[in-house]
């Protein structure tokens, strides 16, 4: 009897284990041919996700796709909690990510769809012409105050960054801190626009944006030196793509699992020549 009672016991648990792993293909099947997609993430990717979805869905009338921003942290949360289709991000996925992304059956797949240059940028009135990767990690880290401490005038530095969830925050403290800490007189900005609307009011004021948010605001972008002897880079196409700019990175989408259906051909689009020119006229680098 106790015998049977097991047999019964472990048949409908092995019963609602496959009914369980059933549902999740299904779920993530209609995830990826569902005609509504969500895409969510990088307030650097906001502009050009958007103007990607709406030629898209131009070409496709029944598609629809919404975009969000919050940051790279934010969309990569979302697609860890299944809350979105498609993360956008500007940094790749941290190991504690792809942890979490096990320990919930999440298949994090990784897609380059452009690249960025992040542009060092000040008010046009000031007369600094080019500064040093070490130059600018003294800044972020608090040990430069004023502009003469970089041949500039004798004036306070005012020193501007993304929050902390921002893709571009956690790549330019990897990358130009050294993965050292932002100087708690450092501010923190919303979103890119915000430095730009700072930076161009406040005449001594230094902030760093992706390469598309350069077109907008009274801004003049700073070239960058990898040390004092080599020379000094402004981020562009040609710099980006043959790694002579210091500050460069790719931009992503990351799904969960190889994209199939309609996400998939939300992806392809992006990538075609007309999706890159997309890329292109919002002021980012395309693939190639």
């Amino acid at each position: 009897m106790k015998n049977t009672t097991f047999k019964l016991i472990l048949l409908s648990f092995l019963l609602i284990s496959f009914a369980a792993v059933g549902c999740a293909k299904k779920d993530k099947q209609d995830s990826q041919n569902k005609k509504s997609i969500t895409v969510k993430g990088s307030d650097t990717m906001v502009h050009l996700m958007s103007t990607l979805a709406e030629a898209y869905m131009k070409k496709n009338p029944e598609a629809k796709v919404s975009v969000t921003g919050g940051g790279s942290g934010t969309g990569i949360a979302a697609l860890l909690n299944g809350t979105t289709d498609v993360c956008a991000s500007s940094r790749d996925m941290q190991q504690k990510e792809k942890d979490q992304a096990k320990e919930k059956n999440i298949n994090p797949v990784e897609k380059i769809i452009a690249y960025d240059g992040i542009a060092i940028v000040v008010h046009p009135d000031n007369p600094i012409k080019d500064i040093t990767l070490e130059q600018l990690k003294k800044i972020y880290t608090g040990a430069y105050k004023n502009w003469k401490e970089l041949g500039g005038p004798d004036q306070p530095l005012t020193v501007l960054s993304r929050e902390s969830n921002s893709g571009t925050y956690v790549f330019f403290q990897e990358h130009v801190l050294n993965k050292e800490n932002y100087a708690p007189t450092v501010k923190l900005m919303p979103a890119s626009s915000s430095i730009v609307q700072s930076v161009s009011a406040d005449k001594w004021s230094i902030g760093y944006v992706g390469l598309g948010y350069t077109k907008e605001g009274n801004i003049k972008i700073v070239p960058v030196k990898k040390d004092d002897s080599s020379p000094a880079v402004v981020p562009s196409h040609g710099t980006v793509l043959d790694k002579t700019y210091s500050i460069a990175r790719p931009l992503y989408l990351y799904f969960n699992g190889e994209p199939a259906g309609n996400l998939k051909m939300f992806l392809d689009f992006s990538m075609t020549g007309e999706g890159q020119k997309i890329v292109e006229e919002t002021g980012y680098i395309t693939l190639k």
